[in-house]
């Protein structure tokens, strides 16, 4: 089985030793360099547990045939644009079980026309973990609110609007929300 373990590692700006004290339970990061290089067989229980400790789906940790590997050309900070030192990848944004998406037809606050936002379903006793981001709520009759969750209290969510100058929005017990978590925007 060919891996992808160290260029997620790396995507993520992690260390070997990083990655093992994050498994469960902990291991070394002779192990972890191992099972990067293939020097070790990667099981699935292993793919598993350094999936969770990179917090990502095991899936993406393994190269298929027919899934591309984008390589990154170079790293953009205030400095400007430079090489990487090490060669590395980037995987390809995946839909989850679960996810909803938002077609934005005209810009308001930080989206632009044309940009998809993928949001990930969130049951009531989730909704906590959605503060402060960009929720998706169902309304009555086919509505919705979408807005940044500030509050929650007694089974109602205060909702700020995108735009300037909108007042907040209270919901009284939604059945679920869904919580934006990419944003997929053509340049």
């Amino acid at each position: 089985m060919i891996t992808a373990i160290r260029e997620v590692r790396r995507a993520k700006g992690l260390t070997l030793e990083e990655v093992a004290l994050r498994c469960v339970p902990p291991t070394t990061a002779q192990t972890i360099g191992r099972l990067e290089t293939g020097t070790r067989t990667v099981s699935v229980g292993w793919l598993n547990r350094i999936a969770a400790a990179l917090d990502v789906d095991a899936a993406d940790l393994v190269r298929l045939p027919d899934r591309p590997e984008i390589p990154v050309a170079a790293l953009l900070d205030s400095e400007g644009a430079q090489a990487p030192r090490h060669p590395a990848s980037v995987v390809p944004p995946r839909g989850e079980q679960g996810m909803v998406a938002i077609t934005v037809s005209g810009g308001i606050g930080d989206y632009r026309t044309g940009d998809a936002i993928w949001c990930t379903s969130l049951a009531p006793e989730a909704f906590a973990t959605a503060l402060n981001r960009d929720v998706l709520v169902p309304r009555p009759a086919g509505r919705f609110l979408f807005g940044r969750l500030i509050g929650r209290e007694e089974g109602k969510l205060h909702l700020l609007p995108l735009g300037a100058g909108g007042r907040q929005q209270v919901v009284a017990d939604p059945p679920w929300i869904a919580c934006a978590v990419r944003l997929v925007r053509a340049l």
